[in-house]
């Protein structure tokens, strides 16, 4: 379940709503998912990663995402990659550390494009990234906490990471070596 109140009602069949689960990639993704098919909720995956330092970078971690959509039998919607714009969001913050304010508007970026297809959609979002243990939870939570169609879940409980660590290596998962953008490589 999520950590916070913002869980939508049942519809009168019983079922839980469309969720929007924004998606870094798919090592991290595959344990997310797992979870919220098995608690019953519907699915619909939203790969934005414009923070990606180059288009091939976000292409191959795409292919890996359509393999889990596929492996999951799950819609995958892809936000036009514009790097150029994510720059601009971040202007004034390259320097920061990694898990610093560049972070938190990165987080800000993605999560508010998520947020205004959730809201097109009608139905409410959460996010794979708090399923890294190099991400926080709380600055997430935060972040997307502005949105009311935000749920917050914190997938790093219940050995999740260990689990999308398990299933990312079944299935041969391509894992990177760093966050995505030209300053995490620092």
């Amino acid at each position: 379940m999520p950590a916070g109140k913002n869980v939508p009602p049942r519809t009168a069949s019983g079922e839980l709503p469309l969720l929007l689960l924004h998606i870094c990639c798919a090592p991290c993704g595959g344990g997310c998912v797992e979870r919220l098919l098995n608690g019953g909720r519907q699915v619909r995956l939203y790969y934005s990663n414009s923070n990606l330092a180059d288009a091939a970078e976000f292409g191959h971690r795409l292919e890996w995402v359509r393999f889990l959509a596929e492996l999951n039998h799950l819609e995958l919607e892809v936000d036009p990659y514009d790097h150029e714009a994510w720059l601009r969001h971040v202007s004034g913050l390259e320097m920061e550390p990694e898990r610093g304010l560049r972070c938190t508007a990165c987080f800000g970026y993605s999560l508010m494009r998520t947020a205004l297809r959730a809201q097109e959609l009608g139905c409410h979002f959460a996010t794979t990234l708090t399923v890294s243990p190099m991400k926080s939870s709380k600055t997430i939570f935060a972040v997307g906490g502005q949105y009311a169609s935000f749920e917050p879940w914190d997938f790093k409980k219940q050995d999740g990471y260990l689990r999308s660590c398990r299933i990312a290596a079944e299935y041969g998962f391509y894992r990177q070596e760093f966050c995505g953008c030209e300053f995490s490589r620092r």
